[in-house]
């Protein structure tokens, strides 16, 4: 037996041997992806989730960095911004494939059985009898739901263009500003409306993920005779472009700026109104800039053209880039702008790349770092360990805040003029804070409120802007939200929460934006700094709008009071004249006698020359006198002037003339030379 389980186990064993897995040797092979590749892996980071946010993505994208361009050069921007269905015939032919029809259609998902079709047409025969039933009782018959249709996963396709008047781009930086990703012009300490530095080249990445079609830049510079044409795709492993055409081509109308179209998967009907959002709210925040934004599809009743025009040819400051303030700085950091900086001691360092930090306070530091330091000290043989000392003590020292100087805030003038043109509401308040400080970075807060309006729903209507950008998705956790829903006492503003029209715009500016989530979409109500300043915007804008309100009241109240007594001037005058006319009659017969000037009056009576109509006249006049004198009172406490209107004549935006400004929080007055 011993000899026979001996003879049986070396089988076990083999068996055994053979479930265990084999390590390849690409498995111990260290891999790298290229910055491209991880953004086309992880595309929701920047806000690349499904075909129609792929769409609005990209659209937002091209608009942002078309109004960048256009301010850099203190240009008026016009942009045009138009989508273009492509059916699936032009698509195919665009990149040289045949239409294929279906051979087997039992192998596409949208196709429907004979047993599914009989059921859902037993399905909606029982409902229109149900409906035929519910007619002929005479029950109100409810809105027929519709049946659902079968999913097909058939792809959609976009040609996206966008047109502006910017700054354009050198012919050479072409290739490597749209093929090259994490390279850009937007980095640096300074207020952007970019996220992640991505703009266009993410939606290049969307674009060769799902249609394989290169991106088309056509771009000039302000004073070149040519403009420069380049077709090109990116490498995603290398991270490097990939240039089919690249030439120079003739500018006879001296134009500048840019154009770009791109081919992408998308989704038109799940996000139009997005979309149509965005561009409403950007020209909210940009009353400056003129919009032109078509859609065109394959059926003509569905194109769509909204012109968004220019209110105003006033345009904010551009921002600064600033300097480091000590206290937002981290390890990293230090090191990197040791590495950078062209200061050859720590006394010049230390003044040089950061902010709020004189020859006093820099020796003072360099004192309190300890006896291995020294103002002469070369920069560069820094080590690490002294390193680390210096971060330790930028965190516990105390140093100025920094100022807001840097910032470019949309201003309340531009807030005003856009909440006006986009909403047309009754009132409007605006509000814009002085620049506080969070984690070492410089923020401003800047508000609006406005009651009534065009295309405005009843209860709280919210904007939000990052950076004069808008924010339109996860609203609910944004800083805004939560502190205009819950830490406002609207009733005390004499405002119905639920029932008035109300617009709450609030826009943050700040050289660092703390967003939260991986989107990017709405700014985190954690920082008791920013939570505070948007109170207290919104809370002064409230306090503007109610004694406006205030006002309203008094004034209605003054017409009803005015309603109330024209109603009475009948009956008043019917008994007023009643008893005159006794009178009279008493007065005639002499049972009783009246005054001189009394009589006159009585004899005026019993003569017809007063009748009740005249009492009825006289006492409306006093009624319109005591109500004009009302009105004046309220006027005149209000600053209204009832002197007669002179025509002003106001010249047309694109005008050239001569002017000086006089600028004040809500408005510019311009004298013409």
């Amino acid at each position: 037996m011993e000899i026979r389980g001996s003879s049986e186990s070396p089988p076990d064993t083999k068996k055994s041997k053979s479930k265990t897995p084999r390590k390849s040797k690409d498995d111990q092979l260290l891999k790298q992806k290229s910055p491209a590749e991880f953004f086309a892996d992880n595309k929701n980071i920047a806000g690349f989730d499904n075909p129609g946010k792929c769409l609005y993505t990209t659209v937002r994208e091209l608009v942002e960095n078309a109004l960048d361009s256009a301010e850099s050069i203190s240009e008026l921007p016009v942009i045009e911004i138009t989508i273009e269905e492509i059916g699936r015939s032009k698509f195919n032919s665009m990149i040289g494939l045949a239409d294929h029809e279906r051979v087997d259609a039992e192998l596409y998902d949208d196709f429907e059985t004979a047993k599914a079709r009989e059921k859902r047409l037993a399905k909606e025969a029982r409902l229109q009898e149900i409906q035929a039933k519910n007619a002929a009782l005479g029950k109100k018959a409810k809105a027929p739901t519709s049946m659902k249709s079968i999913k097909s996963r058939e792809a959609s396709y976009y040609r996206v263009t966008c047109k502006d008047n910017g700054r354009g781009m050198p012919h050479d930086d072409i290739p490597n500003m749209f093929g090259r990703v994490l390279s850009g012009t937007k980095y640096g300490l300074k207020q952007t409306r970019g996220k992640f530095g991505l703009g266009a080249k993410m939606a290049l990445i969307w674009s060769k993920m799902s249609t394989g079609l290169p991106i088309e830049i056509l771009s000039s510079m302000k004073g070149q005779n040519y403009s420069s044409f380049c077709r090109l795709d990116i490498d995603i492993n290398k991270n490097i472009p990939h240039i089919h055409v690249h030439e120079k081509r003739e500018n006879e109308e001296k134009w500048h700026g840019a154009e770009i179209q791109i081919v992408i998967e998308g989704n038109w009907t799940t996000y139009r109104s997005k979309i149509l959002h965005y561009m409403r709210q950007m020209a909210v925040i940009t009353p400056y800039a003129q919009f032109l934004f078509k859609f065109l599809s394959e059926s003509p009743d569905k194109n769509v053209t909204v012109r968004f025009a220019r209110r105003t040819d006033v345009m904010p400051p551009a921002p600064l880039e600033t300097k480091y303030h000590p206290s937002a700085v981290d390890l990293l950091l230090i090191k990197r702008l040791i590495a950078e900086t062209s200061k050859q001691n720590l006394m010049q360092f230390l003044q040089h790349e950061f902010v709020n930090v004189g020859k006093s306070y820099a020796e003072r530091l360099i004192g309190e770092m300890g006896p291995d330091f020294g103002p002469k000290m070369p920069v560069k043989s820094l080590t690490s360990q002294q390193i680390v000392r210096i971060h330790q003590l930028f965190r516990q020292a105390k140093f100025d805040d920094p100022s807001g100087d840097c910032l470019s805030p949309a201003g309340e003038y531009n807030l005003r003029l856009g909440i006006i043109k986009e909403l047309h509401p009754d009132m409007v308040a605006t509000y814009s804070g002085s620049a506080q400080v969070f984690e070492g970075h410089p923020f401003i807060v800047e508000a609006g409120l406005s009651l009534g309006g065009k295309d405005v729903k009843q209860g709280l209507n919210i904007f939000r802007f990052a950076n004069r950008i808008p924010l339109l998705f996860e609203q609910g956790a944004d800083v805004v939200t939560r502190t205009a829903v819950k830490r406002i006492n609207w009733n005390s503003y004499k405002i119905n929460q639920t029932q008035d029209k109300i617009g709450v715009f609030v826009s943050i500016v700040s050289t660092k934006i703390p967003f939260k989530g991986t989107g990017k979409e709405y700014i985190g109500d954690d920082i008791s700094e920013i939570a505070s300043a948007v109170k207290t915007a919104i809370q002064q804008c409230c306090v503007q709008l109610k004694s406006k309100i205030v006002k309203r009241i008094q004034a209605r109240e003054q017409q009803e009071r005015k309603r109330s007594l024209n109603k009475y001037i009948p009956n008043a005058t019917g008994a007023i004249y009643e008893i005159l006319k006794e009178m009279s009659r008493s007065h005639a017969s002499k049972k009783r006698r009246s005054e001189d000037k009394d009589a006159e009056l009585l004899k005026k009576v019993s003569d017809q020359i007063v009748t009740e109509e005249t009492l009825r006249e006289k006492l409306a006049q006093h009624v319109e006198q005591v109500d004009y004198e009302m009105a004046l009172e309220y006027a005149t406490q209000t600053g209204v002037n009832e002197e007669p209107r002179e025509d002003i004549y106001i010249p047309p935006l694109q005008a050239e003339y001569n002017f000086t400004e006089f600028h004040s929080p809500v408005f510019v007055f311009r004298l013409v030379h």
